[in-house]
C-alpha cells in the first residue's frame, strides 16, 4: 500500500466519533445537543467537540480548530507529527463509533412529533403563565421585553414551568431550547440555527451575540430594546448551521454605514473562545468587531439581576 493509498483509506474509513470515544480519555456523546448532522461529545468540564459530514470531519465550538480525522488526532495530541498521527490511525480503520443516537432512535420512543411541531403545540407566552412568571421572578426580566418576545413568539410557554426558545431557519422553528426553574437542556431531535430578538421593523445595523436566549433578552432589557440591534443567541456552542446563520446575519448589514458585531457571551474561558470565534465570523464579512464583556465570571442575565436586586 503506498502513502497516498493509505491515506485515502483513513479518509474513507476512519470515523473522527470512533477516534473520540476510544483515544485516550474517551469522549461521551450528549444525545439531548445531538443531532442528525452534528453529533456532540463532551469529556471534562468544558469540553465540547462536534463530529459533522457523517463522522468525516469535526469542529471545535468553543474555538476555531476544525478539520478532519488528521487535524483531529493531532488537536487531541498536539505532540504527535503527521507519522505519529498514521500510526495511530491504522488502529481505527472500519471501526464504527457506538453511540449514534441521532440515528438510532427506537420507533415509540419518546414524543415523535418534530421540534416545529411540539412547539406548535405550547401556549404562547402570556401574562400570568407559568413561564412569563419564571422570566420576571426570577430571571428579572421587565414586561416590555417579554411583550415584544410574545408578540415575535420567539418564547412560548413550557412544560413544568419552563421557558421554550425558538431557533428558527427561514422562519420555520428547528430547534428550541429550554430553560426553568429546574430543568436545562432542548427539545431532542432539533438543529441548532439561531435565536433572534428585535424590535420593530428598523434597520438593523447592530448583531449582538449571546450565548443563551435569556442573556440576549437581557442586553436588549439593559439597553432598551435598541431598534438597530438584532440581539441573537446560538445556544452556546456553534455547530455548522449556526455558523451559517451568523455569516448570513453578518452579510446582511454589509451594506449599511456603521454597521458592527458585539459577541455579549459570557465573562470566562469558554465565552471567550465563543468571542474568537464570533470576531472571526465579523472579520470574514468586512465588520467591526466588539468584545461586550460582562464582569468577570458573570453572563448578562446575572448583571441585570443584580442591577435589579435579585
Amino acid at each position: 500500500m503506498t502513502a497516498d493509498t493509505e491515506l485515502e483509506l483513513f479518509r474513507a474509513q476512519v470515523n473522527c466519533a470512533a477516534v473520540l470515544e476510544n483515544l485516550g480519555r474517551p469522549w461521551k456523546l450528549d444525545p439531548r445537543e445531538s443531532t442528525r448532522r452534528a453529533l456532540k461529545y463532551r469529556r471534562d468540564e468544558g469540553e465540547v467537540l462536534i463530529i459533522t459530514h457523517e463522522g468525516r470531519g469535526w469542529w471545535d465550538p468553543q474555538s476555531t480548530a476544525k478539520g478532519d480525522v488528521f487535524t483531529l488526532v493531532q488537536h487531541l495530541d498536539p505532540s504527535l507529527n503527521f507519522g505519529h498521527v498514521r500510526q495511530v490511525l491504522r488502529r481505527f480503520v472500519g471501526i464504527a463509533p457506538r453511540h449514534t443516537p441521532a440515528e438510532r432512535r427506537r420507533g415509540g420512543e419518546g414524543d415523535t412529533r418534530s421540534v416545529a411541531e411540539r412547539w406548535a403545540a405550547r401556549p404562547r407566552l402570556r401574562p400570568g403563565c407559568r413561564a412569563f412568571v419564571y422570566l420576571t421572578e426570577e430571571r428579572r426580566l421587565p414586561r416590555t421585553v417579554l411583550d415584544v418576545a410574545a408578540s415575535q413568539d420567539a418564547v412560548r410557554d413550557g412544560a413544568y414551568g419552563s421557558a421554550w426558545f425558538a431557533h428558527r431557519d427561514g422562519g420555520q422553528v428547528t430547534h428550541v431550547e429550554i430553560r426553568g426553574p429546574k430543568f436545562k437542556g432542548s427539545l431532542r431531535g432539533g438543529d441548532k440555527t439561531l435565536f433572534r430578538f428585535r424590535a420593530g421593523r428598523s434597520e438593523v445595523s447592530r448583531l449582538v451575540i449571546t450565548e443563551a436566549p435569556i442573556d440576549a433578552l437581557s442586553v436588549a432589557a439593559r439597553e432598551g430594546i435598541r431598534s438597530d440591534t438584532l440581539y441573537a443567541a446560538t445556544g452556546g456552542g456553534m455547530g455548522p448551521r449556526t455558523i451559517e446563520a451568523l455569516a448570513a446575519a453578518c452579510a446582511a448589514l454589509t451594506s449599511i454605514p456603521g454597521a458592527v458585531v458585539e459577541s455579549a457571551v459570557d465573562a470566562n474561558r469558554a465565552g471567550d473562545r465563543y468571542a474568537e470565534r464570533h470576531a472571526e465570523v465579523a472579520r470574514e464579512a468586512g465588520l467591526p468587531f466588539v468584545r461586550m464583556r460582562p464582569p468577570e465570571g458573570l453572563d448578562w442575565n446575572e448583571v441585570l439581576k443584580r442591577e435589579a436586586g435579585a
